[in-house]
């Protein structure tokens, strides 16, 4: 390359597809391009001889022979669109020159003209003096836009006919960035109604390269095609990758997760999931409208998924805590010893917020909080305004259930209370016309506060920790259980800190402590507690009884073999006294920085026996919350009575659901 060439970057208004395919430089006051594919480097031609090039197409110039099949397709029905609109100018000068032409669009054709003179006749780019001129010139872009609108092209189609130069002059003019491609990807997804946010998965890069790669004339696949192989080979593929999460099943154990909802029309439908730290996968799902409340019912239904995950896999099954459940799973773990029933805890702490909004004095609260809310957000100017003063941010702050989302944004508006009093005492507010309805001057009210601002704090700081808690159980990032039981006990600590006085935290305290006694009979959490070196080792001088308890509990119901059994309550004693790899200066540092998972599969090669049950605790999760996707509607499958189209509504949602799970 000559050492002279400067590199320029190409503007927005060049909307030809070629400018995607090539590098720009300026060699003093002359546009060379440089080909992306061959190394080829234009002196002179335009971005026409450029495309012709990468069409293929023997011009002025040579053919690129390594331009991708695709790109050479798009290059061709470029060009043919071209000569299209040649052969119609061709017609459609002679009869303007016949019938005369209005003055603006003389006026429009020598003002573009004049600006013309300036080009580079032997380029299609113009230099960037040039470019900047014609940004500025406002009137010539508003007449060829107000030209469009009036004639549908005319005034666009004789400035193209003047002469040569003018061809280039109107590429420098915004034409929309018709890109065809995205045209017809655009066409598609309007015209079948989808949900424009699926351009967003993670399989639709994959779909257009596969596309292109195929070259011109691509045959799509037809309805029964995907209908048919096409289905069965994904769902193949998706049976393929629950086989390599089986293989993990047997070191990290998994949990079921049984999924509850009620349709529209009354439907209870019951999905089962099978959670471990790689991945979750979608099992199947049934229609238990019939006997959702029968115990002997949902007992069949889970003994007949635990024997198909393999019971020896299994560390416990999740449901939510409706009683019909609470009798299945004492009966579920008398029929398989191995095994733990837990209620869902994402559910037990939302009821724990549910009780604590349910005081008066923070019930008070909450609604003075909503009338706010629902002001501002109902009102498109006001909420402007707010905005304005809160620099973009939003005072609802959503999360994982509707309890949670009212503390959360008691907890925002917190943050944001200096924002929102000087909205209401600027003159903004003040000229703004909503401010002198009765919805305006209640929010002023609220806002200037000082009783409702303190309500706001001392409930933000009483129930972060609990809002904590729940973020930790519903996270797909990491397992939950080492880290559950520390939250409930920093939670119960913080009130106490934060009120002082035993009348007065004991009421928070009453609450948890009637929701936890649910969860409270899984030693699975305290044993979690325990096996987390995070908190082991801060807290070993003061483990009870009970804690201790639960890890032998945990020992006798996940380590049926009486020998296991034995050999892990001794290498207990190394894990206290930190012996070996765990007590390495590394294993040290690793305790605060590792998950509690990770950090046993390292280090604890020295306990193996103590180290397998630490993984398969740790690495389960506490929650039947959040995994559901709003795009599938599994009960289209039992809407139908039709076999065959209730079998391929079975195999889409499996299939759907599992590449859902992939994506998380």
């Amino acid at each position: 390359m000559e050492l002279n060439l400067v590199p320029i970057s190409i503007t927005r208004q060049k909307q030809d597809p070629a400018w995607n395919h090539c590098e720009v430089f300026k060699n003093g006051e002359r546009i060379q391009i440089k080909c992306m594919y061959c190394g080829k480097l234009f002196k002179g031609g335009g971005i026409h001889r450029f495309k012709e090039h990468l069409a293929g197409r023997k011009g002025q110039g040579p053919i690129c022979e390594q331009v991708p099949q695709g790109v050479r397709s798009i290059m061709q029905e470029s060009l043919n669109g071209i000569l299209v609109k040649q052969d119609k100018k061709q017609k459609l000068i002679p009869k303007l020159l016949a019938c005369g032409s209005s003055s603006s669009n003389l006026n429009i054709g020598g003002e573009v003209e004049n600006l013309g003179s300036h080009d580079d006749m032997n380029f299609g780019i113009k230099p960037i003096s040039v470019l900047n001129t014609l940004e500025g010139d406002s009137n010539v872009v508003s007449k060829v836009g107000r030209g469009r609108k009036r004639g549908r092209g005319r005034d666009r189609n004789l400035i193209e006919s003047n002469r040569p130069c003018l061809k280039t002059d109107l590429a420098l003019v915004p034409n929309g960035g018709e890109n065809p491609i995205h045209m017809a990807i655009g066409r598609f997804l309007y015209d079948i109604g989808v949900n424009l946010d699926a351009v967003n998965s993670v399989c639709f890069q994959p779909m257009i390269d596969a596309i292109a790669s195929g070259g011109s004339g691509v045959v799509p696949p037809s309805c029964h095609d995907l209908r048919g192989w096409i289905l069965k080979n994904v769902i193949e593929e998706v049976k393929d990758d629950i086989d390599r999460n089986k293989a993990m099943w047997g070191k990290t154990g998994c949990s079921i997760i049984v999924e509850q909802c009620r349709t529209k029309n009354g439907r209870v439908l019951l999905s089962f999931l099978v959670y471990c730290p790689q991945a979750t996968v979608f099992m199947k799902s049934v229609d238990a409208s019939h006997a959702i409340y029968s115990a002997d019912y949902l007992f069949e239904l889970l003994k007949q998924v635990i024997e198909e995950v393999g019971s020896e896999n299994v560390v416990q099954v999740i449901t939510n805590c409706e009683e019909p459940y609470l009798f299945t799973g004492k009966r579920l773990m008398e029929s398989f010893p191995s095994l733990y029933w837990a209620p869902c805890l994402a559910h037990c702490v939302d009821l724990m917020l549910q009780d604590f909004s349910n005081l008066e004095w923070i019930n008070e609260t909450i609604e003075q909080a909503k009338s706010l809310t629902k002001f501002i957000y109902n009102q498109s100017s006001v909420l402007n305004t707010m905005r304005k003063f809160t620099s973009g941010n939003d005072i609802v702050e959503p999360a994982l259930t509707c309890f949670a989302t009212n503390f959360s944004t008691l907890r925002r508006m917190a943050d944001l209370k200096l924002n929102l009093q000087a909205m209401v005492n600027s003159q903004d507010w003040l000229e703004c016309p909503y401010a002198k309805e009765p919805g305006g001057q209640a929010m002023s009210d609220i806002v200037n506060n000082r009783s409702f601002w303190n309500s706001c704090v001392l409930i933000a700081h009483i129930t972060y920790p609990l809002l904590r808690v729940l973020e930790i159980v519903g996270s797909k990032k990491r397992s939950a259980m080492g880290y559950v039981y520390a939250g409930i006990y920093r939670a119960k600590e913080t009130i106490k800190k934060e009120l002082v006085k035993q009348d007065d935290y004991m009421v928070y305290w009453n609450i948890i402590d009637n929701r936890w006694e649910q969860q409270r009979h899984l030693p699975l959490y305290a044993a979690g507690f325990f096996l987390n070196p995070k908190f082991f080792y801060n807290t070993k001088e003061h483990i009870h009884n009970d804690i201790l308890s639960a890890v032998f509990d945990s020992i006798e119901r996940l380590v049926p073999d009486t020998n296991i059994q034995d050999q892990v309550v001794r290498e207990i004693n190394l894990y206290k006294n930190a012996m070996g790899d765990l007590g390495r200066p590394m294993a040290v540092r690793a305790r605060d920085n590792l998950l509690p998972g990770e950090w046993w599969s390292i280090y604890g090669g020295g306990c193996p026996n103590l180290q397998r049950l630490a993984i398969r605790i740790l690495s389960q999760t506490c929650s039947s919350i959040g995994y559901k996707p709003n795009k599938i509607s599994i009960e289209e499958i039992h809407n139908t009575r039709n076999f065959l189209e209730r079998r391929r509504l079975s195999d889409l949602v499996f299939v759907q659901y599992n590449l859902y799970l992939r994506q998380m």
